[in-house]
């Protein structure tokens, strides 16, 4: 199974990194798995795992905190090989605003959100030498085009991580294609009711919310990409393409 190519997706055992790690497996990648807490995949996951006969392996570290390259190089290690394909899922999401801010909710959710993401993509780089050209998929967020009031710290790092993607794929130039993917509200928390999301649904200008395999179709298509490096794509039922005064779940 090692002619397998080989992904890593951060915060991939859960919600839209479950996901997009089970249409990689689907799609034939073996799996290198990065949370912060030691768990088992969710169970649409696990079953991809399994009907696929996937090779994985759990990598447990908080990225906000961690050294990317002694990441990489226990990746490297456990598969033998270098991966081809990196997605920046994991990220921080607090309830902040511009009065609330502070020097601590902005610096913890950049160290996630923007730092990890970059210093993970150069250590990939690094490993994969100037013979190989990995992908690197940044998952952003639609509001990065039409922020909105709410969660300052958050939109902030995802504007900053989103700038990144042109820059970093200028800079990358022919080591690595580098691009990012802009989802709407793909999977409501618990603070959304079902009427609620039937109203947000029709407010979307395809008239319905995006679904997680839709954004995890979109990471198995840049992946394969060969051509394509520094771009941003939406998947989001067209959600930039309003503006909207606060985040979803007070509309």
């Amino acid at each position: 199974m090692t002619d397998r190519p080989l992904a890593i997706v951060t915060g991939g055992k859960r919600r839209l990194g479950a996901a997009i790690a089970a249409k990689l497996a689907d799609a034939g990648y073996a799996l290198a798995l990065v949370s912060h807490m030691d768990t088992p995949p969710e169970p649409v996951l696990a079953a991809a795992l399994e009907a696929n006969a996937s090779e994985w392996q759990a990598f447990t570290l908080d990225l906000s905190a961690g050294d990317p390259a002694t990441l990489m190089g226990m990746i490297v290690a456990h598969f033998g090989r270098t991966p081809d394909l990196l997605v920046n899922n994991a990220a921080m999401f607090g309830q902040d605003d511009w009065q609330t801010m502070t020097l601590e909710t902005l610096d913890t959710h950049f160290r996630l959100n923007l730092f990890a993401p970059l210093l993970l993509g150069q250590a990939l780089v690094q490993a994969a030498g100037p013979k190989s050209r990995p992908a690197i998929v940044n998952i952003l967020d639609q509001r990065v085009v039409n922020p909105h009031t709410d969660q300052m710290s958050y939109t902030l790092s995802k504007q900053a991580l989103a700038a990144s993607v042109r820059s970093m794929a200028a800079s990358f130039a022919g080591r690595a294609r580098y691009n990012g993917i802009a989802p709407g509200l793909v999977i409501a928390t618990d603070d959304y009711t079902s009427e609620q999301e039937t109203r947000l649904a029709q407010m979307m200008p395809l008239g319905a919310l995006p679904s997680p395999s839709a954004v995890a179709d979109a990471v198995v298509y840049l992946a394969q990409a060969q051509d394509v490096t520094g771009q941003v794509i939406f998947v989001d039922g067209g959600a930039h393409l309003k503006s909207f005064d606060r985040d979803f779940m007070h509309l």
